[in-house]
């Protein structure tokens, strides 16, 4: 990077920073989470809106916009450090078969109904096929972090629908292995399904076992070492490590963090580590949700705009279908007193993960600009939307507890 282009990522931290903290404290004496403030952050100063940071292509960036969006990346690998270090592996362990079933419905359900209704529109058996696939995946940290906010990452709901959206995960690695196959090859190769679910299963159970025997000694050799914060910096390292394993596996490297964070929660240094992540936390999570507010484009939901007019339909009977469809997989959970609205609304959120599956279509040119702004709209309004509703769900259903 030159001079010049590391001031002008200087200046976009600046005022993201300061815009997300103004409009985050605006949301909290709204009495909304203050994601939705940093939210709302990005879209201002997205091209949407003001065009300050654009993000038009995630494939395509300049300089000073990748430094951003790294930063961003770090950020929501330490929203899920953090989400780890706060819960309780056997907690999770407990809550499995629920998240697992509401990981299968919330799946299954958007992928076969959004080829329905993108075959009703008349597109053709692969661009449906597509489409209904990025429909499926899940975005975990706009709803971790609401529940972070609420303070309730440590509940049932919260656990279950942690739980669903690494599972989700891993089936969006198949299907999107699926559709590749069938879109771009023409067949699908079972063997590379086989090899991706394997790689994935591998990782997340090898990977906690082993690293449950590690950590401790790790900590152990950290305490030891009279360099200033290594305690904090090995915990960052351990969890920068298993986020770059998750990586190369082709998971996405939340789930490797998040793994990091129940491995660590079990060592007996967990309040201290915890401790020495939060400044930095506070500082890159918030980047985080401001890069995903500019990646909005509010373009896409204007009627007048000749681009996109005519995917409008098509949009509206999408954004419909991965709503419902994920809130319907609420109803997968199996323990008896969990709020499964709250569970299904949790799973709502599109976020980077359904502009990762858009910037891959376009650039794939299995999809044309129609049917790319469908997608965008799907990612704008799940994510919006999730906040302000689950916060309401979850109010309503503690004042129901509290009078029952």
């Amino acid at each position: 990077m030159s001079p010049d282009q590391v001031a002008q990522c200087l200046l976009y931290v600046i005022v993201a920073l300061l815009l997300a903290k103004l409009l985050g404290e605006l949301a909290e004496r709204l009495k909304q989470a203050p994601v939705v403030g940093e939210l709302l952050a990005g879209v201002i100063l997205g091209g949407g809106v003001l065009g300050f940071i654009r993000l038009d292509n995630p494939l395509h960036l300049t300089a000073s916009t990748s430094a951003l969006v790294l930063l961003a990346e770090l950020g929501v690998i330490l929203l899920l450090f953090e989400v780890g270090l706060e819960s309780d592996l056997d907690d999770f362990l407990k809550v499995g078969p629920s998240a697992l079933m509401v990981a299968v419905v919330g799946v299954v359900g958007p992928f076969v109904t959004g080829f329905l209704v993108s075959r009703w529109f008349g597109l053709s058996v692969p661009v449906s096929v597509f489409m209904g696939a990025s429909l499926t995946a899940t975005s975990v940290g706009v709803t971790a972090r609401t529940f972070s906010d609420l303070g309730q990452i440590n509940t049932n709901v919260a656990k279950i629908v942690l739980g669903a959206a690494v599972i989700d995960d891993v089936l969006g690695l198949i299907i999107l292995a699926v559709v590749s196959s069938i879109v771009i090859d023409g067949s699908i190769s079972l063997t590379k399904v086989a090899i991706t679910a394997g790689t994935a299963i591998v990782f997340l159970v090898g990977g906690i076992v082993i690293g449950l025997r590690l950590a401790p000694y790790m900590m152990v050799a950290a305490k030891r070492v009279r360099t200033r914060g290594m305690l904090t910096i090995s915990a960052f390292l351990f969890c920068l490590a298993f986020a770059y394993i998750a990586h190369k596996l082709g998971l996405a490297p939340i789930v490797g963090a998040f793994a990091a964070g129940l491995i660590l929660a079990k060592t007996e240094d967990q309040v201290h580590i915890q401790a020495g992540m939060k400044p930095l936390a506070d500082i890159l999570i918030p980047i985080f949700f401001v890069m995903l507010g500019v990646s909005v484009n509010l373009a896409v939901l204007n009627p007048f705009n000749s681009a996109y007019s005519g995917s409008l339909a098509l949009a509206g009977a999408l954004v419909l279908t991965a709503i419902v469809m994920k809130v319907v997989a609420g109803l997968g959970v199996l323990r008896k007193g969990v709020n499964r609205l709250a569970v299904g609304v949790g799973m709502i959120p599109r976020g980077e993960v359904g502009l990762i599956f858009a910037s891959i279509g376009w650039s794939r040119r299995i999809i044309n600009s129609s049917e790319y702004a469908a997608i965008l709209a799907v990612v704008i309004v799940t994510t919006m939307i999730t906040p302000p509703i689950l916060k309401l769900v979850l109010a309503k259903h503690a004042d129901k507890t509290r009078h029952a």
